[in-house]
C-alpha cells in the first residue's frame, strides 16, 4: 500500500477549509431601540421611528399599554401619536398579571417589527411582564430584528437597572429629588434590553440631575443617561443618537469612587456631557 505524504502547509490549508464550511451560524442581530424621554412627540420624531422600524412597508407595530393605571386611553393615545405617520394597523393588547397570556396575542407579539411600551408606572409594567411568557416574546421580537420603543415608564424599563423613581428615604416626595443620599433612589430589575445602562426620562423639564448623580454613584459601572421629553435616543447596543427637540445628559463615574459622611455620599471625577440633536455617545 502506497502512502500520500501531505505537505504540512497544505494540510492546514484542507483543515481551515473544512472548518470554515462546518463553522455553526451566526446568531440574528438584535434589533434597535427607540428611547422616548416623555412629554409631547412631534411629528418629525414619530415618522423617524416609523421609518426605522420599516412598518409602512411591511409588518406592524404592537402597543403595550400596562403601564398606565388608564389602558384603554393609554392605547388610544398612542394609536393618535402615529396617526399621521401613514401606520394603519397597529395592535395592542392589556396583558394582565396572573393571567394566562392568549397565544394568539403573543404570537403578534411575537412577529410585530416595532412594539411601543407606553407611559404611567414602570414597575406596573414590569410586574406584570417579568419573568412571563410576555416578556420572552418582547425579547424574541428584538432578536429577530424589531424596534423596541417606550416613551416615559417605558423608556426606564429599557435597562437592565430600572430606576422606579421611589425614595426609600423620602416616600411621597417624587415629585422632587433635594438629595444625594445613600441608599435612597429603589432600583429594580428592567428588561433589560441596555445592559450596562441605566435611564432616566423627564430629565431636565423636571428637574431629575440629583436622582441620577445618586444612582451614578451606588452604581458606577452603569452609563445614567437622562433623556428629556421630546427627546429620545436611537440605540443598536453599542452607542445612541440623540433625536428630537431637546438634550440627553450622560453621567459616567470611572474612579467608582463612593464616601459616606452622615448618609450623604460624594465621589470624585464623574464625568457629566450634554449631548445636542444629531450626536452620539458610547453605550461602552
Amino acid at each position: 500500500m502506497v502512502r500520500t505524504k501531505w505537505n504540512p502547509a497544505i494540510l492546514m490549508m484542507v483543515i481551515l477549509f473544512l472548518l470554515s464550511g462546518c463553522s455553526p451560524k451566526q446568531p440574528k442581530a438584535n434589533g434597535k431601540l427607540f428611547i422616548i424621554g416623555g412629554g409631547n412627540k412631534s411629528l418629525a420624531m414619530m415618522r423617524e421611528l416609523v421609518d426605522l422600524s420599516g412598518i409602512k412597508n411591511s409588518g406592524y407595530m404592537f402597543i403595550l399599554p400596562m403601564a398606565s393605571a388608564e389602558p384603554d386611553s393609554s392605547i388610544i393615545w398612542t394609536r393618535h401619536d402615529f396617526d399621521s405617520t401613514g401606520v394603519t394597523v397597529m395592535p395592542a393588547f392589556n396583558f394582565k398579571k396572573g393571567e394566562v397570556p392568549p397565544a394568539d396575542k403573543l404570537d403578534s407579539l411575537r412577529k410585530a417589527r416595532l412594539i411601543f411600551i407606553g407611559g404611567g408606572d414602570q414597575e406596573r409594567f414590569m410586574d406584570i411582564v417579568r419573568n412571563t411568557p410576555v416578556m420572552d416574546a418582547i425579547m424574541e421580537a428584538w432578536h429577530n430584528g424589531a424596534v423596541i420603543s417606550g416613551t416615559s415608564a417605558g423608556a426606564a424599563v429599557m435597562s437592565r437597572k430600572m430606576i422606579t423613581g421611589n425614595q426609600m428615604k423620602h416616600p411621597g416626595l417624587e415629585s422632587r429629588y433635594p438629595t444625594i443620599e445613600e441608599s435612597n433612589m429603589q432600583i429594580t430589575g428592567g428588561m433589560g434590553f441596555l445592559q450596562n445602562a441605566i435611564v432616566d426620562q423627564h430629565f431636565i423639564k423636571r428637574q431629575r440631575l440629583n436622582r441620577l448623580i445618586s444612582v451614578s454613584i451606588e452604581n458606577p459601572e452603569e452609563v445614567c443617561i437622562g433623556i428629556d421629553e421630546s427627546t429620545a435616543i436611537i440605540t443598536d447596543g453599542k452607542e445612541a443618537e440623540v433625536t428630537g427637540n431637546n438634550q440627553v445628559i450622560v453621567i459616567r463615574n470611572p474612579l467608582k469612587e463612593k464616601k459616606v459622611n452622615n448618609g450623604l455620599i460624594g465621589t470624585e471625577g464623574l464625568q457629566l456631557s450634554v449631548y445636542l440633536p444629531g450626536q452620539k455617545f458610547s453605550l461602552e
